[in-house]
């Protein structure tokens, strides 16, 4: 794989003029003109998800509106990718940019040469194959909407057929296995969703749950779980997870992300020192010892099922397994103070009164810094138009958990 001597190289190429070349030739070849009329009018490409690696390999994914040589508009979904984020099986173009050269893997919705079940999922007639295997006999219309799509990692597809209301998730076939073993393991203790059918190819399908989102509960101002019953939550987490392959730790991760941040959304060098020197401090700190013990992995509100404030649906058990308990506990809170509305901002002071009964707080906070420095990525990945002011803001909230002010 040919890597670009500057690691923002891709970057600039990929949210820049090229791309647009780039993405005019994949749907040249890819959308078909059955008229032979001519190549479509390609109207606007505009960056919807940045996934960055500290090597500067890039992946982007583009929302694309063109019209046909008839004049029909059409909207597509296209990707592009450099280096180690390239998939096997995805088109390729090379050349050079500025004298450098340059490897881009291409493809298009929903054809993911790393999730080959994702055009298994919006065909009818497979999904129908997939739905009986799984006992349902579809009993009207089949209805698909894409929940999320992370090109290359998965997808989460909402299914309504009838009265069945479902989701199908799609990862790559590799971790197939590992998503199965986990929805065994929780789902036999826990309100996490069952399988009913999976495929060789990386598509699991499970049912719908009952309730909403904690994050629909904080914004509608509807009762939530008090932090004991969170406990109760995480304590009936299955043993034998920790079994399985964990999460790098808060350390590590911290690392990972100034190391993105630096490369993608921080175009200041003051910027990038400071988030060089929230790093070290973060990882510098003591991190105490804490036993191995089941852990969600990825604990949130969004993670959360409710239904007059008790939780019915626990989600997104890929990654559960061995780990320490107050790095879920240091996670949703995080994410509560990033929210930063009044409802988020009392559920995150009940929460730290309990944590903090449980865990000395100089070894809570760097975890929860770590925490919130990975979601200062989140405003450049989703190209908002306010980035750079919303990952600064961020940042000073790392800042202000890890010295306590």
């Amino acid at each position: 794989m040919t890597v670009t001597s500057s690691p923002r190289r891709a970057l600039d190429v990929l949210l820049g003029d090229p791309a647009r070349e780039l993405v005019g030739a994949v749907l040249a070849a890819a959308v078909p003109d059955t008229e032979n009329t001519g190549t479509p009018n390609l109207r606007s490409v505009r960056p919807t998800a940045v996934t960055v690696r500290p090597s500067g390999a890039t992946l982007v994914r583009y929302a694309v509106e063109l019209n046909r040589p008839d004049g029909t508009p059409v909207r597509e979904t296209l990707v592009a990718a450099t280096g180690s984020l390239v998939p096997e099986g995805a088109a390729i173009v090379s050349g050079e940019i500025g004298g450098e050269p340059m490897r881009v893997g291409l493809w298009r919705w929903p054809h993911d040469p790393a999730l080959p079940a994702l055009s298994h999922v919006v065909d009818r007639d497979r999904l129908r194959t997939v739905l009986a295997h799984a006992g349902i006999t579809p009993t009207g219309p089949i209805t698909v909407h894409v929940r999320s799509y992370r090109p290359a990692r998965r997808a989460v597809l909402a299914i309504t057929t009838g009265p069945h209301h479902l989701f199908a998730k799609v990862v790559p076939p590799a971790s197939l296995p590992g998503l199965r073993i986990r929805h065994e393991l929780v789902s036999a203790r826990l309100p996490a969703p069952t399988l009913l059918a999976t495929t060789d190819d990386g598509l699991a399908l499970m049912p719908a749950l009952p309730g909403s989102s904690a994050r629909t509960a904080l914004r509608r101002g509807h009762r939530l779980p008090d932090a004991e019953a969170l406990e109760n939550l995480l304590d009936r987490l299955p043993a034998d997870l920790t079994t399985l392959p964990g999460q790098p730790d808060y350390r590590r991760r911290a690392r990972h992300y100034a190391a993105v941040l630096a490369l993608t959304a921080l175009p200041e060098g003051s910027d990038r020192s400071r988030v060089a020197a929230l790093a070290d401090a973060i990882t510098e700190a003591e991190p105490g010892d804490h036993p191995v013990v089941p852990v969600h992995g990825d604990f949130y509100e969004n993670q959360l099922l409710l239904r007059s404030g008790t939780v019915t649906g626990l989600l997104d058990v890929d990654t559960a397994g061995p780990g320490h308990r107050i790095d879920d506990w240091a996670t949703l809170l995080a994410h509560l103070t990033v929210l930063d509305t009044p409802a988020s901002r009392d559920w995150a002071r009940s929460v730290l009164r309990h944590v903090e009964g449980r865990f000395e707080p100089k070894k809570l906070r760097p975890r929860v810094a770590s925490a919130v420095l990975g979601l200062a990525t989140g405003p450049f990945r989703t190209q908002r138009p306010d980035w750079a002011d919303r990952t600064r803001q961020r940042i000073a909230v790392a800042e202000r958990w890890l010295t306590g002010r």
